[in-house]
């Protein structure tokens, strides 16, 4: 039971047709604040791929200026178009979080109202997400892993920042025993596009032919740790020790 009467009903649907038109008119007058032509084409180039980013600063101000008017106008139209579908409904009027009836007074300066005032929800984030992360999942965690994950998450972008330098010194390094400020960073040993260690240094053609494998620190460890005895440099033990040249 609406607690509006239908003489004010009527008004405030009068209130809403005449936003949805206004802003329906405005965001084809403005055309989506120039969002439907491609950004630099004041500029009088196709792309901006060659342009160094500090030129075309203003454009990128600029363009993200139009996103957020256009987002916004855009959304007003929506709340407005789901105010007149409430009041066909006959849902009108009432907040969406608890039920109470929303003031008239509220309506009137506000038609498009969904909530109360003590329920309005926080209107100044956006809610338009990238399509990637209908597709993106599990998103990428923001805190540091503490087990064996292939994801790439808040730790590993970290470690590309960290290699880049920190304020840190070795009296707060991580690992206790590390000898070279290489060895520093957070899990410095850990496996960077392999998971087995054999995966870093045996190599095939795109067939799966020709197997190769390459000397690197990986396969030095690998070797040193026993786990390649005898199997991948034969000729390279002799009497049950490695022969120089090898490492």
């Amino acid at each position: 039971m609406s607690h509006l009467q239908q003489a004010q009903l009527a008004s405030l649907r009068s209130d809403l047709l005449r936003e949805r038109d206004e802003l329906a008119r405005r965001l084809e007058a403005s055309d989506k604040f120039g969002m439907n032509e491609p950004m630099g084409i004041e500029l009088g180039e196709l792309s901006l791929y060659d342009n160094h980013p500090g030129d075309i600063g203003s454009e990128m101000f600029e363009r993200g200026k139009d996103l957020a008017l256009a987002e916004l106008w855009e959304h007003q139209l929506e709340k407005a178009e789901a105010a007149l579908a409430r009041i066909d409904a006959g849902t009108y009027g009432h907040c969406l979080r608890c039920g109470e009836p929303i003031p008239l007074e509220r309506l009137q300066a506000l038609p498009s109202a969904e909530y109360c005032v003590k329920h309005v929800p926080d209107d100044d984030t956006s809610y338009r997400r990238p399509r990637e992360e209908k597709f993106l999942a599990p998103a990428m965690r923001s805190d540091m892993d503490h087990d064996d994950t292939t994801q790439f998450d808040g730790e590993d972008a970290w470690q590309i920042v960290e290699r880049w330098g920190t304020s840190n010194t070795p009296a707060l390094q991580e690992g206790r025993d590390n000898t070279d400020y290489n060895d520093m960073e957070i899990e410095a040993d850990e496996n960077e596009g392999y998971v087995e260690p054999l995966e870093s240094f045996l190599a095939t053609d795109m067939y799966g032919n020709n197997v190769t494998f390459i000397r690197n620190d990986v396969y030095q460890k690998y070797l040193e740790q026993g786990e390649g005895y005898g199997l991948l440099e034969p000729d390279a033990y002799e009497d049950g020790d490695m022969r120089d040249g090898y490492f």
